[in-house]
């Protein structure tokens, strides 16, 4: 008995022992197929900007549009005028020299003169463009008095006592083209006043006027232009002579007329906007101070070929240029290649830099002197052509870093 009951303990502890059934592990999942990544997106390449192209590139004298059809000799008397100034500078001497000497000026031997002592470089925009922007000007010839009458109601200035003029050049050498203009508040140096603050300053300064102008809207175009002749009413005539500007920048009132369509490109010359602005007297204060800048002139006599230009020397109709003296050195020759205004026929000749402008800012950007009175007055006014334009430079010139690559 003892021994089933012992047999019994130990099948029950067997049994009670034994493990229990193992659980099926669950059935994996099948791996799902590989998807192909999504294409990551292509960083754009990030190009550094290109640095600006030389102004001044090494041209040949087969570049000149009609260089050999041209008749040199204005250009050539205005050169020999210049020189009381260029030579100066070394390497003007020679040439200089050489051109008072020059016996045969005849236009071949001008053309075989020029040749010899000089070298083409083409002037090029930074952003590696050749064409530029070719305006023209003039000497007009407006009526005035030498007191305030009936009829002469708009007073010219001289540069005012009040207006503080800072040559930067003096204390930033590479700022040699430069300078500030303003007024005193205290101890504080301001801008001097605007065209439109300056209206109310004319009657207290009314002693100071130099002239007296019939007429607003010519006046005006005088400070565009930086000079002109007055006649005087016991009939002699006076030159007015850019002397100075009140440090604002120029603004085209041809542009602002356009942006407010008031005028379209096409018709937003010097007549187009003077026909406006006779159909619109009373909006001719808003039109004119949208341009802040403001001349003051003095007073010269008429004397000599043109008005005199930024280098103290009277301009020679159709042979002088406004240009930026920033890219073009004063008193250089120019070839310019640009056409007639409103036409297609090409106007090629050698040009002088004479004169500045304040609205003439870039490398290929002049303005074209066309002389005086109402003719120039109208080949000006409607001159706005494209152009290429060439400096001629003496043979020992050579820009910083372009002394490799001078032709020969």
């Amino acid at each position: 008995m003892f021994r089933f009951f012992a047999a019994l303990i130990v099948l029950l502890a067997v049994t009670g022992c034994a493990p229990s059934p193992v659980k099926p592990e669950p059935r994996a999942e099948a791996c799902p197929a590989p998807q192909a990544c999504p294409a990551c997106p292509v960083c754009p390449v990030v190009e550094p900007p290109k640095p600006a192209e030389k102004p001044l590139q090494p041209a040949d004298w087969n570049d000149l549009p009609g260089w050999v059809e041209d008749d040199p000799g204005a250009a050539f008397a205005a050169l020999v005028a210049s020189c009381r100034s260029l030579e100066r500078q070394e390497q003007w001497k020679p040439v200089c020299s050489s051109a008072r000497e020059l016996e045969d000026k005849s236009a071949p031997a001008l053309r075989a003169w020029f040749e010899a002592q000089f070298r083409p470089w083409a002037l090029v925009n930074p952003d590696g463009t050749r064409n530029g922007l070719i305006t023209g000007y003039y000497e007009p010839i407006l009526k005035g008095s030498r007191r305030q009458a009936r009829g002469y109601a708009h007073p010219v200035f001289g540069p005012p006592e009040d207006m503080i003029v800072v040559e930067l050049a003096q204390l930033y050498p590479e700022l040699k083209h430069l300078r500030l203009r303003g007024r005193l508040e205290g101890r504080k140096l301001i801008p001097y006043y605007s065209r439109s603050e300056w209206t109310p300053q004319e009657s207290k300064r009314s002693p100071e006027a130099l002239l007296w102008i019939d007429d607003p809207i010519d006046l005006f175009f005088m400070q565009i232009q930086g000079s002109g002749q007055v006649q005087l009413s016991d009939g002699s005539r006076v030159r007015l002579n850019y002397a100075d500007q009140n440090g604002h920048p120029y603004r085209s009132i041809g542009r602002w007329l356009i942006d407010r369509g008031e005028l379209k490109p096409e018709q937003a010359s010097m007549q187009g906007i003077k026909a406006w602005a006779r159909t619109n007297p009373a909006r001719l204060a808003e039109l004119l101070n949208a341009n802040p800048s403001l001349v003051f002139f003095r007073e010269l006599p008429v004397e000599g070929s043109g008005p005199q230009g930024a280098m103290g020397l009277a301009l020679t109709p159709e042979r002088s240029l406004a240009v930026d003296p920033r890219h073009v050195p004063l008193g250089a020759p120019i070839w310019l290649a640009t056409t007639m205004p409103y036409s297609e026929r090409a106007l090629n000749r050698l040009m002088l830099g004479q004169d500045t402008g304040g609205a003439i800012r870039g490398v290929v950007r002049a303005d074209f002197f066309w002389g005086s009175g109402v003719e120039a007055g109208s080949q000006a006014g409607k001159m706005r052509q494209q152009g290429r334009m060439w400096v001629l430079m003496p043979r020992a010139y050579q820009p910083a870093d372009s002394a490799n690559n001078a032709p020969k």
